[in-house]
């Protein structure tokens, strides 16, 4: 064996002597001496190694080789160099269709809205570097959250300050304010952040008693799907389960740092006073006069109500509602020029009268809408703004088993669908005059309008003509989920939430209102057809 040899054997024991002290560096949690004694020995047979090989190495480089291995060297150079400006200032390219590996930009709205320092201590292991690069993402999206991230088994003392067992646990701070979040979820994490710099926890509380869709239920409907289409206010046999959940409003509601519950005004010992405001949503069967008794002093207190009712259900909140200037119509509106797919009954809108739950809202519909009317007279202290009108070819329909114009008893469009109400002034309006203002109208049978106390505080309600929208099967479909969140924020005063609604990765759908429908067939089946077609014609007829 001659020296050559020898001193390149040494050289390879020296190099590997230094990558296992590396390994041992990051792999052992007290790798000191183990590590330095490796990397020692290593430098110091490396170097005999390289001083024994010095005449074959200055050799090499005396030839063509020696070139290569400059150029190889400085191309290596040029990769090290790229890949510390990449770890120093990174770039992220997210070429998924739904962008499943980026903030929501719902997300990244909420985070630069944080003007509170926050500090983020999370646990992970190595099998959760995807929720290390959510909390990243979010560090880099504003700078008064800060970061830390420590391995419970690396870093067991850290762990054992802080009470944590198990990876997958953050701590947030904000304030003397601590949260502790264990779910990788994005949404989830958000609301972890959202909940310590807001401090107080505001509760929605959905009506409970009279067939209204469970806001805990995942139900959805199952659909017929027939010459029509979809439909939902005609009466048709489409809807397969009892009742309709609103699980996907409420994952929302929660995910906006919202606490839901369900209260039955029957009981005796509900307390209103809990509820930052109040969701009415479809009841399917009279209230009795003293629910409507307690719901009318929860809002004379100051309370706020969302109030979703459909058409053709006898609620007896008439009185009730007509307190805000707003009047419950009667029959169902039809809206033969823009509507969802081929549901006349299903009104689709685009545009919107200005109102904060409006901004920048794409498009919505209501399967199966009642129309809303105002008072006959303005009330004193009562401000009333229509969010939604249909468009000024719809029209009413009161039967349900039909969608045709009937001259005389069908009330002509633009409807009113969505309407805004605040009461500012503690003006006294006596059951007197909500009765006549209810026949004025001539709106379906109410219940007696109860007195209105004269010590009023002023509140919110926002009144929609359909609930069917928020229900798990339409929350998700263009901007149905983002107008209920919008209301709701807007009717509790949070306003720096509007625009907020939870990510989903729903199957990827082509929505199109009629008009769409009806250009995209014709333009496929009927104009493109016959373009090529008459194309053909003319080159037959050159070349005979």
């Amino acid at each position: 064996m001659n020296k050559s040899f020898q001193a390149g054997l040494l050289f390879i024991i020296g190099l590997a002597a230094i990558v296992f002290s590396l390994i041992a560096d990051s792999l052992l949690v007290d790798a000191g001496w183990v590590s330095t004694g490796l990397l020692a020995t290593g430098l110091l047979i490396s170097g005999y190694a390289v001083f024994n090989l010095r005449s074959e190495i200055s050799e090499y480089f005396r030839h063509d080789r020696g070139e290569l291995v400059l150029s190889t060297a400085g191309l290596i150079g040029i990769f090290v160099a790229l890949a510390w400006l990449a770890a120093l200032y990174p770039v992220r390219f997210d070429l998924t269709k739904n962008r499943e590996h980026s903030l929501a930009p719902q997300t990244i709205k909420l985070i630069r809205a944080i003007d509170k320092p926050v500090h983020i201590v999370f646990f992970h292991d190595r099998g959760m570097r995807d929720t290390v690069e959510l909390y990243a993402q979010m560090a880099d999206l504003n700078k008064k959250i800060t970061i830390e991230f420590f391995d419970p088994v690396l870093n067991p003392s850290q762990a054992r300050l802080r009470g944590v067992e198990y990876a997958g646990t953050a701590l947030i701070e904000s304030e003397e304010r601590k949260v502790t979040v264990n779910s990788p979820s994005e949404t989830d994490i958000a609301n972890g952040i959202l909940r310590v710099t807001q401090g107080k926890q505001q509760t929605a509380c959905f009506l409970d008693g009279h067939g209204e869709p469970d806001p805990f239920s995942l139900e959805s409907h199952d659909h017929m799907e027939g010459s029509a289409g979809h439909s939902h206010g005609v009466e048709t046999k489409i809807v397969n389960h009892e009742r309709h959940g609103m699980a996907k409003a409420r994952n929302g509601l929660e995910t906006l740092n919202y606490k839901v519950e369900k209260i039955n005004a029957a009981g005796n010992q509900i307390d209103f006073d809990k509820c930052s405001l109040l969701v009415v949503a479809g009841p399917q069967l009279p209230l009795m006069s003293f629910e409507i008794k307690k719901l009318e002093t929860y809002l004379h207190n100051g309370g706020n109500a969302l109030f979703m009712l459909d058409p053709f259900v006898e609620t007896g909140l008439d009185a009730l509602i007509a307190q805000y200037g707003v009047v419950l119509g009667k029959g169902l509106a039809i809206d033969p020029s823009s509507h969802f797919w081929a549901d006349v009954s299903a009104p689709a809108v685009t545009n919107y009268n200005p109102h904060e739950v409006s901004l920048k809202l794409p498009l919505t519909f209501f399967p199966g809408a009642r129309p809303l009317l105002p008072t006959a007279e303005p009330l004193a202290g009562v401000s009333v703004r229509p969010v939604i009108n249909t468009s000024q070819k719809s029209y009413t329909s009161l039967v349900k088993t039909s969608t045709d114009y009937v001259e005389g008893s069908s009330v002509n469009g633009p409807l009113t669908l969505m309407v805004s109400s605040i009461f500012t002034a503690a003006v006294e309006n006596s059951a007197a005059d909500i009765m006549r203002q209810l026949r004025s109208n001539e709106p379906e049978k109410s219940a007696p309008a109860p007195a209105i106390k004269s010590d009023r505080k002023p509140s919110k309600i926002i009144v929609i003509g359909d609930s069917d929208f928020a229900t798990n099967s339409f929350f998700h479909v263009m901007g149905n989920g983002q107008l209920f969140l919008n209301s709701v924020n807007f009717l509790s005063a949070s306003d720096n939430l509007i625009g907020l609604e939870p990510r989903t990765f729903d199957i990827p759908r082509v929505e199109m209102t009629n008009i769409q429908m009806k250009f995209t067939f014709i333009l496929s089946l009927i104009a493109i057809p016959l373009l090529m077609a008459g194309l053909g014609m003319v080159v037959w007829w050159k070349q005979r």
